[in-house]
């Protein structure tokens, strides 16, 4: 065999350890497709949420179709990822695939909101071990050398997810019903299962230890109070209000005593030393402010584009292109540049400082920028976000042990999502303050009287705006985007900062002549074990 690429390499590792050759990118497909589902959901039944709303009721309840999905994905990440360390990556993963699906299932045919909020909580943990799941099997049947360019891949369909997912949803609740919002997954879930069951073929795992239950009660509850802080802080609750005070209390002692309980536990389900690799520290902080960042960006550019620059749902999905398209771009060349190199500092320090520069230009526009200039600015950012999302995981799994793959990349998936949870809040907060004050400057009672319920509006109600208080909204929400834009500027120089001390761990892994001279990383080789 006379290829290089990446997929001969990996083709290569597993006739080493017995696999089939040929299904290493089966595999991989049938990842890109897990992926898919995991990132797709959210997307789909957002544009969907009012048809949902129209049949089921439960206006007061709709934030936790959204809020029971996020919290069973958050507190169920990191334990999916210790399950499959101790118990066999393809077991774990594919037990999380039909998670997914029956909770798919059985949200498709809930009756009324609760059922609905219910099933998506089951939905949610399946997702957590998804996301987990993936990274972590790519780590394991390709070595880090070769692991950027395949991680890339998984990035690209990650953008493809937050483009297509608005469209996808509002076509398919227009022409199918919402219902099969959900249905869709099962046929494209089907073909995962099938294909991983069939043809990943991983080394055996035998273990008697046991599952350190209090350590994922703790982490449960500690992670829970975080995001119901994040969630509900400055909407449902007043910031100061006794209800956050308490969920604070809570997480608070919940996550300290989790601190000190995996320092004692015989299998902890965080192992505390992978802290003590600086390259794995940094990462997981890198990774919490690039999901600070990106979701935050995608909550208020259509928002912005919508209310300001006069674009229409679909349109303001479409007109993300610049950034997530940059994003895609950026990813793909990262993990090409890095399989061919081995080195990969310059991604980090490069992808902070476009972050910070395209975040303060996005906050430099008002009611008369243009779709170009935004465009500009969004592939700016996007470039950014490009050089960040994948390397982190990269760098943070080479950073540990083959025994430890599991955690590693479950520790990194929970900091981008509980930095994703603290941006959305954090940022909404300061806009819709900011806009609720520009409003009662400029349009007085009758602007306080517009965004007393929410600082948001939807096309409809600003359509039906009389033009001076319309024109006071865009004025608002210019100011919203500005505060919220710059406070995720001053959020990515940490993030930058981190990056400049990323210690540069040459990669294990093929090179041109089948190992790589300079390999001194520090994960450990893959035991060879009989195949399942």
């Amino acid at each position: 065999m006379t290829e290089t690429t990446a997929a001969a390499a990996a083709e290569a590792g597993a006739e080493k350890q017995g696999k089939q050759p040929r299904s290493v990118r089966v595999v991989l497909l049938a990842l890109m497709i897990a992926m898919m589902l995991a990132m797709l959901d959210n997307m789909i039944i957002g544009t969907a949420m009012p048809t949902i709303v129209g049949e089921l009721g439960g206006l007061e309840h709709l934030s936790w179709v959204v809020t029971s999905y996020t919290l069973a994905t958050a507190a169920s990440t990191p334990i999916w990822g210790k399950l499959g360390d101790l118990f066999g990556r393809k077991g774990s993963f594919l037990a999380s695939i039909v998670i997914f699906l029956i909770g798919s299932a059985l949200s498709g045919m809930a009756q009324d909101m609760g059922q609905l909020i219910g099933f998506r909580a089951v939905q949610g943990l399946g997702a957590g071990g998804l996301m987990v799941g993936v990274m972590a099997i790519i780590g394991d049947l390709i070595p880090p050398r070769e692991r950027g360019r395949y991680q890339g891949m998984m990035a690209a369909v990650m953008a493809l997810a937050m483009i297509g997912g608005p469209l996808v949803g509002g076509t398919i609740t227009d022409n199918w019903g919402w219902r099969w919002a959900f249905y869709i997954n099962l046929p494209l879930g089907a073909v995962a299962l099938a294909a991983v069951g069939a043809v990943l073929h991983l080394p055996k795992k035998r273990t008697e230890a046991r599952i350190d239950y209090l350590g994922a009660v703790l982490l449960t509850v500690g992670i829970t109070a975080i995001v119901l802080v994040t969630t509900w802080g400055g909407t449902e609750y007043a910031w100061t209000s006794v209800r956050i005070m308490e969920l604070i209390g809570i997480g608070t002692a919940a996550l300290v005593g989790f601190v000190f309980w995996q320092a004692r536990a015989a299998e902890p389900i965080l192992p505390l030393h992978i802290f003590r690799s600086r390259n794995f520290t940094l990462m997981s902080v890198i990774g919490f402010l690039t999901g600070f960042v990106m979701f935050g960006a995608t909550l208020f550019l259509p928002l912005y584009q919508q209310a300001v620059q006069g674009a229409s749902a679909t349109n303001s999905g479409l007109l993300l292109l610049p950034m997530l398209g940059a994003m895609l771009v950026t990813s793909m060349i990262a993990g090409r540049v890095t399989t061919s190199t081995g080195r990969y500092k310059v991604f980090p320090i490069a992808g902070g400082a476009l972050m910070i520069a395209g975040l303060y230009l996005l906050s430099l526009m008002d009611t008369g920028t243009s779709r170009f200039t935004s465009g500009v600015y969004m592939a700016v950012l996007g470039l950014g976000m490009g050089c960040l999302m994948q390397i982190t995981m990269l760098v943070a799994q080479n950073s540990v042990e083959t025994k430890d793959m599991g955690v590693a990349s479950s520790s990194t998936t929970l900091f981008r999502t509980l930095g994703s949870s603290f941006g959305v809040a954090i940022m909404g907060a300061l806009f819709n303050h900011r806009v609720q004050d520009v409003m009662a400057e400029r349009a007085g009672a009758l602007g306080s009287k517009v965004t007393e319920r929410s600082a948001q509006l939807d096309a409809a109600s600003l359509a039906e705006l009389p033009a001076a208080a319309r024109e006071a909204y865009q004025y608002a929400v210019s100011a919203g985007v500005h505060g919220a834009f710059l406070l995720g500027a001053a959020v990515s120089v940490p993030a930058l900062a981190a990056a400049v001390f990323v210690k540069e761990t040459p990669l294990k892994g093929a090179g041109p002549a089948g190992k790589d001279p300079a390999d001194t990383g520090t994960a450990a080789k893959a035991p060879v074990a009989e195949a399942v």
